[in-house]
């Protein structure tokens, strides 16, 4: 826990802690901490925590642009195991419709039989296959939605602009080709943001998302984490993941202005091997975007504070509850994580 919780209050600051929204819970990193805070189906807030600094990094990966690749891979790679985690620490994945027992369901005896005992190691070698079993669907899905994204996002609005171009001879230009690619892989974004945040369990998430933002502010705000406080607070953060991928597609843009390929494939190939400088970029631009706030950073922040109207959604108290006990796990005490 926090060692000195009046190290928090009136003290106004910038911070490099951030977080993310899971099933029914938050995910907050520290400079020296990570921890999770989710709802349990009991009401429960259950923790779990660990230490990440004695985590070295290599000071290669601290260089401009590359520190944004190497801390994107990280983001992922911690997001999607908490992501995981906190479906199981929910209790969501146990809920069972309850069961109406007979008289035979009712032992006559308390000691458990030798037929009794061989079922439940039946019961658990069927849950071990049944887990490698989603382990490997998890994956296969893993594959499809990049497969799709690259489809959706890269190789269908080139190749719809090579079709456009040949009915319209005037599009012609590398100019307008960027532009319109860009464009409509924004609008696809856009769409599919828009579509999911219908889905109710997508919406509680959009609303822990909320709850994540709130929290941080108030710690900048330093005031005391209380949920009255945090309730007050803006739910639009310039450090958003929201506002690094919107961040990114319009980096793409000015990028694939450089791209003279014509060819869809070609062009998507070349994208992908572009995608670590586009990633670079975005992570500089949202990393000023934090730690200042002017007419650049706001400027730079407009189209993902726009988008976060659809990805952050007002939260419970409740979702607040978790959102301030994830961020007081992680709060160093000492000024590390200030920016």
């Amino acid at each position: 826990m926090l060692k000195d919780k009046s190290c928090i209050i009136n003290q106004r600051k910038k911070t490099s802690i951030g977080g993310q929204a899971l099933i029914e819970g938050i995910m907050m990193r520290g400079p020296k901490k990570t921890a999770m805070a989710v709802r349990h189906t009991s009401g429960e807030i259950v923790i779990k925590e660990w230490d990440n600094s004695n985590k070295k990094v290599n000071k290669f990966f601290k260089l401009p642009i590359v520190r944004g690749v190497y801390n994107f891979i990280a983001s992922l790679s911690i997001g999607y195991k908490c992501l995981m985690e906190s479906a199981e620490l929910s209790g969501l994945e146990d809920e069972e419709p309850p069961k109406k027992k007979s008289a035979e369901d009712i032992p006559e005896q308390s000691c458990e039989t030798d037929e009794e005992q061989a079922h439940t190691e039946q019961s658990d070698n069927g849950k071990k296959k049944s887990d490698a079993l989603m382990n490997v669907l998890m994956l296969i899905a893993s594959v499809l939605g990049v497969a799709i994204a690259l489809v959706l996002f890269m190789y269908l609005p080139a190749q719809i602009f090579s079709w456009l171009a040949k009915v319209f001879p005037v599009l012609e230009g590398n100019f307008v080709r960027s532009l319109f690619e860009g464009v409509l892989r924004i609008v696809i974004f856009v769409l599919y943001m828009y579509l999911v945040s219908l889905m109710k369990d997508i919406r509680r998430t959009f609303m822990y998302h909320g709850a994540e933002h709130k929290t941080i502010f108030c710690y900048e705000a330093g005031l005391e984490l209380t949920v009255e406080n945090v309730r007050k607070m803006n739910r639009f953060h310039p450090r958003c993941g929201t506002s690094f991928m919107i961040l990114m597609l319009i980096v793409g843009i000015i990028i694939s202005m450089f791209i003279s390929a014509t060819n869809p494939i070609l062009r998507t190939v070349i994208k992908l091997a572009l995608l670590p400088i586009t990633v670079g970029i975005g992570y500089e631009l949202i990393k000023i975007a934090g730690r200042h706030d002017n007419a650049l950073t706001r400027l730079i922040s407009l189209p993902g504070v726009w988008l976060q109207h659809i990805s952050v959604i007002e939260p419970d108290d409740s979702m607040i509850e978790c959102a301030i006990k994830a961020v007081e796990l992680v709060i160093p005490g000492d000024d590390s994580d200030e920016w």
